[in-house]
């Protein structure tokens, strides 16, 4: 396989770059897929809606210094039918400004690569409690980008070819996340549905596929309200 295509530099402030876990819980490989059913992938080059959606503030992977992947990131063929919500199961802690932001997405990097025996994060975004949007796996934001194909992900069991995984910090089983948390959250997956067509209605929790209390009771129970909201957004 030939290595990705070098991306953009984003390790400043400018539109774009600024734009531009065993903590997490049911990523295990043996985790037992529930209602995957037989969903094709969206074929390529989808529809997007005709009214703009603006670019949320998304750091690349350059721009929070990732780790290389251990092996070249795939392509799938196909772009997503789907976006897949989270929690990386970890402390409500602060994780204020990027900084604080950076060091989780690091977090989890190294546990996905060391602990799980990944080639990178398993996510294709990261969302800090303080609401910074991140890239996880390399290449996920040049594909998002351009709204054509996906990269392969580690984030769902029979999913990872067909659905974005965003990583929300924290845990949401007894308490909602921050609202600035949430607020991203709903930009991204607007912004994510514009770029590949997808209608808010193809927004999922992890539970749905995998045996797993992922993303909490809370956060999962706000999946209706999400959904509302980018069709808001859009």
């Amino acid at each position: 396989m030939a290595p990705p295509a070098p991306q953009p530099d984003r390790s400043g402030p400018t539109r774009r770059a600024l734009l531009g876990s065993a903590a997490v819980l049911g990523f295990s490989a043996g985790a037992v897929i529930l209602g995957a059913g037989a969903a094709q992938a969206a074929p390529r080059g989808a529809a997007r809606p005709s009214t703009p959606v603006p670019e949320p503030n998304i750091y690349d992977t350059t721009a929070w210094n990732a780790r290389p992947p251990s092996s070249p990131v795939s392509l799938a063929g196909n772009d997503p039918n789907k976006i897949i919500v989270h929690h990386t199961a970890f402390a409500n802690t602060a994780d204020a400004g990027t900084s604080g932001s950076f060091a989780i997405a690091h977090e989890i990097q190294d546990l996905h690569m060391d602990t799980n025996g990944w080639i990178d994060s398993g996510q294709h975004f990261t969302i800090s409690r303080s609401g910074i949007i991140m890239e996880g796996r390399h290449r996920s934001l040049e594909r998002l980008l351009d709204g054509d194909d996906m990269v392969v992900g580690a984030h769902t069991v029979g999913q990872n070819t067909q659905g974005i995984g965003i990583e929300n910090n924290g845990t949401y089983t007894d308490v909602a996340p921050p609202a600035l948390l949430y607020d991203s959250l709903v930009s991204l997956c607007a912004y994510i549905c514009h770029q590949y067509g997808l209608a808010p209605s193809e927004i999922y929790g992890h539970r749905d596929f995998n045996d797993t209390e992922c993303p909490g009771d809370v956060l999962y129970g706000m999946l209706p309200q999400l959904r509302t909201d980018v069709a808001g957004r859009l």
